[in-house]
């Protein structure tokens, strides 16, 4: 995407020149880029499904987003099976394996259990009969089709019935005498219904709990950092495709303020290092029915192949149909194309793009570091990968 700091571009070039050891010329164009003072007012608000506190089970709302004024979104919609994944009945099949593989682990000799239930448990079959008639009720765990929480659930629950039943065989007493303690259990629901029923709505609070959290941080991450990042990009797609003559232009006088012959023709290509949709731009340049003669082009976080692929671009290029992949013409020489794994605006350049000699562009993975989070399309300017691979590339000969 297009800086729009002026300066602060310059630095970014400045502090590569000085990593890399080669002496790039920088072309600015932030200022023909999307405006985006308003991007902000284009995201759409959530608001937190309403939970009246009087119903059984239910919880406080999450809290409102103090960046965006949005209420994290419930993840509910994300928790509920794709075409792929199992359906209800499969998720309570892992739960009741999880119980009935509980119950088959023997207890020590101490009398401690080893992970299964003991001699005075409930028989498993009335717990499961329990458990498949209060698992509807669930509101988070019977939507989730992660297998460790679903295995989990299943142990837990086995684990609270045989701790309660081994607690009363202990002290000399029957299962049902061992509850006299427990809050309100509803009396013709019978002792072991209201274990169960309230082991299976903790189990299923503290899950809603965790996911609601995550969902928070993520959907704060999302609205606040990730929204306007990726709006941005597309506002910068959409003003490059109507003014692209314009854009061509700047970068035309760039060059032509170092020296008017450079890039006119192959013997006076040019190199270039183009991050974002300024790999496209030098891409659709290269490419043209009049290119821009490049010997070498570095890439970083690009969309070259994506955008051919969508909408082929035109000029000397085919459109990409597959198998070898479209043939570049000789007016670009050389193409390496940097990656961060979690950049989800960056692509591969070597399975579009074939290079005239037949070889194919360097698409090179660069390591991720835990510092830049998630957003990571704007981190290559800093990593220490980039400026040894510039240098590498650009400062060998053509």
């Amino acid at each position: 995407m297009a800086h729009r700091d002026r300066d602060a571009y310059v630095r970014d070039v400045a502090a590569l020149q000085d990593a890399a050891g080669v002496e790039p010329v920088p072309v600015f164009w932030g200022d023909l880029g999307a405006r985006e003072e308003h991007i902000r007012a284009t995201l759409p608000s959530s608001t937190a499904p309403h939970r009246d506190p009087a119903d059984e089970g239910a919880r406080d709302g999450a809290p409102v987003s103090q960046d965006t004024g949005a209420a994290p979104l419930p993840l509910s919609a994300l928790l509920h099976h794709g075409p792929a994944a199992p359906g209800p009945a499969a998720r309570l099949a892992a739960v009741e394996a999880a119980v009935r593989e509980q119950y088959a682990s023997p207890a020590d000799d101490s009398g401690l259990r080893a992970g299964g239930p003991s001699s005075s448990a409930p028989d498993v079959e009335d717990v499961l009969a329990l458990l498949r008639e209060e698992w509807p009720r669930t509101e988070w765990l019977c939507h989730t089709d992660d297998p460790a929480l679903l295995a989990e659930v299943g142990r837990a629950l086995a684990d609270a019935v045989s701790d309660t039943a081994d607690i009363a065989a202990r002290a000399g007493e029957a299962l049902d005498d061992s509850y006299d303690g427990l809050r309100a259990p509803a009396p013709e629901d019978g002792r072991l219904r209201a274990l169960v029923r309230r082991r299976l709505r903790d189990l299923d609070r503290v899950a809603g709990a965790a996911i609601e959290a995550v969902a928070g941080r993520l959907n704060h991450l999302v609205r606040s950092r990730l929204g306007p990042a990726t709006t941005r990009f597309l506002g910068d797609v959409l003003v490059y495709q109507r003014h692209q003559a314009t854009i061509h232009a700047r970068v035309r006088e760039t060059i032509d303020a170092v020296d008017p012959a450079l890039g006119r023709g192959p013997d006076r290509p040019v190199r270039i290092i183009a991050h974002s949709l300024g790999g496209v731009i030098a891409v659709d340049m290269a490419t043209a029915s009049a290119p821009l003669w490049t010997s070498s082009l570095l890439t970083f976080g690009s969309q070259a192949a994506f955008f051919h692929v969508c909408d082929p671009r035109g000029g000397q290029l085919a459109p990409y149909a597959g198998g070898k992949g479209v043939a570049l013409p000789p007016s670009l020489s050389r193409w390496t194309n940097l990656w961060e794994p979690l950049d989800m605006l960056a692509f591969a350049a070597s399975t579009v793009f074939r290079l005239h000699d037949g070889s194919t562009p360097v698409d090179v993975s660069l390591p991720h570091s835990a510092a830049d989070g998630l957003w990571t399309h704007s981190a290559y300017w800093t990593l220490p990968s980039l400026a040894e691979t510039i240098a590498g590339v650009m400062g060998s000969a053509p």
